[in-house]
């Protein structure tokens, strides 16, 4: 389809589309993608220990305890603090591990940015290994080859004009730090995160404009935060993960953390560069009452004041909302600070707005619905919307509704930095991978970002997730495929990394060189 959209501009013109210099591209992670996990003096990461998954198998991570008895523990995530009674993390026969080579573009990031170019790509959203730069994490100086490996990519994304934007930690904290010091609870993560800052704003000075600090910060907010970016395992059962047992103080505690070291980081960029930009990331869970019900819109401004505005009020507004305090003294919680943490983050709010999304939920006050398969961030599902294979809702419509608001609570410039559909996609007799379910999800979630720019949003970019085919986070599949490029690897560990371009590689390249226009 074609759309003629119309917008005013800044200067009272008329503008056709989105706006001129709009930063399309995707967006990947290094510890589902890049690979290399022990080559160029990289140190290891928990998500080096955990095994692959389906989506009916829970991930492991895998350990060693005191008495050395080996254990696989059910887990979907990374960053965990070594179980009680462990000695140390380890690799086990027997088990696959498919974040030790991702997708291997570690050996393919030229190929690889070569056919991002071929798309059209204005911007390459990536994470650095914090390992790689800091194998241990706690060095007084960093590994060289790590350095150096980042500044080739980022000259390389240069050469095809691809503006970088990084995200510095992404679900991948060094081993080291995780078993010397737990999880972020410890104050000394922040420190260790600062030095880690202050390396990657000084080595990629001129090379990169657009960092992020915490990848989905907010995931926190609920138990499964416990697996993804805090580090905090409070007790191990074999069980499912979202039904380990949760002690919501333990990962609000490390979420101040974070938010001070996010409020540091920040500072700290702008004096580095003053031309550095630099964003928070949250997971846009988009919820809606499932009934006119009032108390099923209480239940739901309540659930959206916890998940998807607590984080991002503390990191753009620079302090923590009135409405958090009943919240913790309801939960037994009590956030220790320091003296000088307020202070530190009212001097530290991000310049841009940045979230995933990929599904939305509804919630009730009523306790006898059931929640919804597949849907990680909880809510009961909505009547009127369908479901990926993994059981994720598809809401085209909740996007531009999400912007909307997003904008008008904060009026920074925003990014959608992931959004796709995880699939089986499978290569035809003639060579191809016809896709047209993708492209119909992107094509309808693009319709819905004009949207949102015609409602006035200043929408600066967009990056679909897994613009390359990669390990799966929640499952650890290379059956669940979201990239325009199909890559020959395979869940049994077989295929040699080859790329082939899907049906939707063609069709983004025309949505880019139209700006967004042609979307048939």
């Amino acid at each position: 389809m074609k759309m003629n959209i119309i917008i005013i501009n800044d200067k009272g013109g008329i503008q056709m589309g989105f706006k001129e210099g709009f930063f399309w591209g995707g967006a990947t992670a290094a510890n589902q993608y890049e690979g290399g996990w022990n080559e160029g003096g990289r140190g290891p990461a928990l998500t080096d220990f955990t095994t692959g998954g389906s989506v009916n198998e829970p991930r492991k991570v895998t350990w060693i305890d005191k008495d050395g008895n080996a254990h696989a523990t059910p887990q979907v995530h990374f960053d965990d603090a070594l179980p009680e009674g462990g000695d140390h993390y380890a690799c086990l026969d027997g088990y696959l591990y498919p974040n030790h080579e991702g997708t291997d573009f570690y050996h393919h990031y030229k190929e690889d940015i070569k056919l991002f170019a071929d798309m059209g790509f204005k911007m390459f959203r990536m994470s650095i290994s914090w390992s790689r730069i800091y194998p241990r994490g706690d060095e007084e100086t960093p590994n060289q080859e790590g350095i150096e490996f980042y500044r080739d990519v980022f000259k390389e994304l240069r050469k095809y004009n691809i503006e970088p934007l990084v995200t510095i930690h992404h679900f991948d904290t060094p081993i080291y730090l995780v078993e010397k010091y737990g999880d972020w609870q410890d104050r000394k993560y922040i420190d260790f995160f600062v030095k880690y800052c202050k390396t990657v704003f000084t080595e990629y000075k001129g090379l990169v404009k657009y960092w992020l600090t915490f990848n989905e910060i907010n995931s926190a907010t609920t138990a499964m935060g416990a697996f993804l970016g805090q580090g905090i395992l409070n007790e191990i059962k074999e069980m499912e993960f979202m039904d380990q047992v949760d002690v919501p103080q333990n990962r609000f505690q490390g979420l101040h953390h974070q938010f001070i070291a996010s409020a540091l980081a920040v500072k700290m960029a702008h004096e580095i560069d003053p031309n550095y930009q630099v964003g928070c990331m949250q997971i846009m869970a988009t919820s809606y009452g499932l009934t006119c019900n009032p108390n099923d819109q209480i239940e739901n401004q309540q659930k959206n004041h916890l998940m998807n505005w607590f984080c991002s009020d503390v990191q753009c507004r620079g302090k923590y909302p009135n409405y958090i305090k009943r919240y913790f003294k309801e939960n037994n919680i009590e956030i220790k600070m320091e003296e000088g943490d307020e202070e530190i983050l009212a001097t530290g709010p991000v310049d841009f707005y940045t979230c995933s999304y990929y599904m939305s939920n509804c919630q009730t006050a009523d306790k006898t619905k059931e929640g919804g398969k597949g849907n990680i961030l909880g809510g009961v599902p909505n009547p009127y919307l369908k479901a990926s294979d993994w059981g994720w809702q598809i809401d085209p419509v909740g996007l531009r509704y999400s912007l909307n608001e997003i904008y008008d609570r904060y009026q920074l410039p925003i990014f959608v930095v992931e959004n796709g559909l995880g699939a089986y996609d499978t290569i035809d007799e003639d060579g191809k991978v016809r896709d047209s379910y993708r492209i119909d999800y992107l094509r309808s979630h693009i319709e819905q970002m004009h949207e949102a720019v015609l409602d006035g949003v200043d929408l600066r970019g967009y990056t679909p997730w897994g613009c390359i085919d990669l390990v799966s986070a929640s499952t650890g599949e290379m059956a669940k495929r979201y990239g325009f490029i199909f890559v020959e690897r395979y869940d049994d560990g077989t295929g040699d990394f080859a790329r082939r371009r899907k049906e939707s590689f063609y069709w983004y390249k025309k949505v880019i060189e139209t700006n967004g226009e042609d979307l048939k």
